[in-house]
């Protein structure tokens, strides 16, 4: 009997460490209560070492964290897909093991990988304490916020939150304080008479996949930052697809093309009615890099926004190389200058031929 009574001890035992194990750490580790994004009142452990992120951004503002060491396992999307900023500076993430597709994963394969905190953009309370439930660790949702004034206080809360849990709440601030002096340095440079700026419409923006010229932001960040005049600000403030009439009718001084969809712009502006814009007569027409590939890359939005700058205000921007800028800044956020790989993919910074 004394012998029946303990093997079954060991065997309760064996039990709660093996659900200790899937959950990715161990029972007797200390935890905090923090509350997400999502208004869910989550435990995590104190001391983290193990994590992954689920859908677009996570894994950007993980980077942006200097916690890439810390990443056990990515999205399918993230092994194939190089083309953003902090993949093309951390290519050993593709050598991490699958946590499933893109939005959201397989709860399988998450807890295979064994983190200890699973950190999700774009969900809901509902999914969350799904996977939460299914897999026995815990699930932070996070609102990723954007670059324009109204969602840089979602992305610098994110950053702040994820800074908590992972011991990075110096570099979170560091990170915000980046961001908010370069903006600072954009908006002073341009002060004085040439705060109203021209006019200039920005086409090609990718909005879940490629767009023509009809895609575009009416808060363009890197317009609101420099006094430029966007043609298409009446809009409001989210991504739109306008009616190419609209185009002609506001003929902007500049146009500038988010290389995204430059295939697809050059094939909408070859149309006859486009050639009498006189961004096109002039050959005010530009390529930028990328801003809104798997959500925001906020580098991206700096950096475009110095070419910008130096392009329509030469003079305050004097001294100013955008590839160096771009180069810098790259380097601060992900932890490499990556804008030649990015000019290679994409086109980067010039005036756009858009005959060939």
């Amino acid at each position: 009997m004394k012998s029946k009574v303990s093997w079954q001890v060991i065997l309760i035992l064996v039990l709660v460490f093996a659900v200790s194990f899937v959950a990715g750490y161990p029972s007797t580790q200390d935890t905090a209560v923090v509350e997400d994004d999502l208004g869910r009142t989550v435990s995590v452990p104190e001391d983290v070492e193990r994590i992954v992120g689920l859908e677009a951004g996570t894994l950007r503002l993980i980077t942006y964290l200097k916690a890439t060491e810390m990443v056990v396992g990515v999205e399918n999307f993230e092994k194939r897909d190089k083309k953003r900023p902090y993949r093309l500076a951390h290519p050993e993430l593709a050598e991490l093991q699958s946590i499933g597709p893109i939005h959201g994963g397989d709860s399988e394969l998450i807890v295979s990988a064994q983190p200890e905190v699973i950190f999700w953009t774009y969900t809901t309370k509902g999914k969350a304490n799904d996977l939460q439930n299914k897999t026995g660790i815990p699930v932070i949702g996070l609102n990723y916020g954007g670059a324009n004034s109204v969602a840089r206080d979602d992305f610098y809360s994110a950053l702040r939150l994820m800074g908590r849990i992972l011991d990075k709440e110096s570099r979170a601030e560091e990170v915000i304080n980046f961001v908010e002096e370069e903006i600072t340095e954009l908006r002073e440079r341009v002060e004085g008479p040439e705060k109203s700026g021209p006019s200039a419409f920005v086409g090609g923006i990718g909005y879940r996949g490629a767009h023509g010229v009809a895609s575009t932001e009416p808060s363009y960040p890197p317009f609101s930052f420099l006094g430029i005049d966007n043609v298409a600000g009446e809009l409001g403030l989210d991504h739109v697809m306008i009616n190419e009439e609209k185009l002609l009718q506001w003929n902007p001084e500049y146009i500038f093309i988010d290389e995204a969809g430059l295939s697809l712009v050059k094939e909408d502006l070859k149309e006859p009615q486009f050639r009498g814009l006189s961004a096109i007569e002039s050959g005010n027409v530009y390529g930028l890099l990328p801003y809104n590939y798997y959500a925001t890359n906020f580098g991206t939005v700096l950096a475009d926004a110095y070419y910008i700058g130096k392009l329509i205000y030469p003079e305050a921007f004097s001294g100013i190389d955008p590839e160096e800028e771009a180069d810098r800044i790259f380097e601060f956020l992900v932890g490499d200058g990556v804008y030649s790989r990015m000019e290679r993919i994409f086109g980067g910074f010039g005036q756009l031929e858009l005959n060939d």
